[in-house]
Formats: C-alpha cells, structure tokens, sequence
C-alpha cells in the first residue's frame, strides 16, 4: 500500500503551481514532492511525464521551486531578484531540451528531448518561471494575504487584486477564522 501523501494544489500557472509543491512555509509546512515519484507524479499531471527519477533530480527540483518561489516573491514586492535564484532559473532553462509542438486541438503541448529526463521538464517549468517574473504574460504576481503561506502566485483576474492563491485552501480559512473571531465577540443569545 502506497503512503498517503498530500494532494497537489493545482493551477493555471505552471511555475506557480510547482512553488507550490511546499506549501505554509511560514506555519507546518507541507511538502507535497517528498519523494522521486511524488515529484514524477507531479510532473505526468502537469503533462511533463518523466520515466524515472533519482534523488538528486529530486533535489535539483526542489532547488528550483526554491529559486522560483525566491525571485516571485522578490518581483511580487518590487525587489531585487535575488542573484542565486536568477542564477539557477537561467542554468535550469538552459539545460533542457524540450519543445513546444502544437496538437491537432490546436493546444500547446510539450515534448521532453528525452522520456527519461528531468531535466527537460525542469527546464520547462523555468521557462515558464522567467516569462512570468520578466513580465512578458498578461497578469500580475502577488503574494497569498494568508500570513502562513505567503506563496507567489500569478493573478490573472480582471482587476489583478485577488488576495489568496488558492481560495478553496487559503481563501477559506482565513474566512472561516474571520467568521469565529466574530461569532467569539458577538455570541448570539441562547435559544
């Protein structure tokens, strides 16, 4: 029997969603890729099915997700793009060998150099990560208003002032503290 493991956290944004492959980094933090393949599992959802991978795949992932979620949080607030995350989004992007091919759907799909390599899929989800943080995409990154998650995500609603970056997760617990820290200063009298 399979372990249990967390489910993903889904979005539009590839890069985005990958970042948030850890999630609450500043509460209990959840790692949803703890393993090979959890982070393979990961990859066939998002349409980058990898053969195989090692524990080092592994962690150049996580170093990725982390640069990503590095230079994100640093465009979100107009900051400096830190150095060490350009650095390793570029190296990663650089190394894969994957190409956009057009279906008959007319969809953008993505066909790894090699069905076995990591690599190409990180490569990817970098791409994705420098069109995104450059500005080159019609949306705005912001930062998750829930003070134990703070993820970058990439708001892409009309008016660019979501505040969650996830509203079935985040959204709703902070809603759901709201709604008993005011039912705890306003009791409604007993029946």
């Amino acid at each position: 029997m399979r372990a249990a493991f967390p489910e993903f956290r889904l979005g539009n944004v590839l890069a985005t969603s990958f970042t948030g492959t850890l999630s609450e980094r500043h509460g209990n933090a959840v790692e949803r890729i703890p393993t090979p393949q959890r982070l393979m599992d990961w990859l066939t959802v998002n349409g980058l099915a990898v053969d195989s991978c090692t524990a080092a795949q592994l962690d150049l992932a996580r170093e990725l997700r982390e640069s990503i979620h590095a230079a994100a949080t640093a465009a979100a607030v107009q900051d400096a793009l830190p150095a060490s995350a350009v650095h390793v989004l570029n190296d990663c992007s650089a190394q894969g060998r994957a190409a956009a091919i057009l279906t008959p759907q007319g969809k953008r799909q993505w066909r790894l150099g090699s069905a076995s390599c990591v690599e190409d899929a990180l490569s990817v989800i970098a791409a994705d990560a420098i069109s995104i943080i450059a500005g080159e995409r019609d949306g705005k990154l912001a930062l998750c208003a829930s003070p134990t998650c703070r993820a970058a995500f990439f708001d892409t609603s009309q008016s660019r002032t979501r505040k969650w970056c996830d509203m079935n997760t985040c959204g709703n617990r902070q809603k759901k503290a709201r709604f008993n820290a005011n039912q705890r200063k306003n009791p409604s009298p007993a029946e």
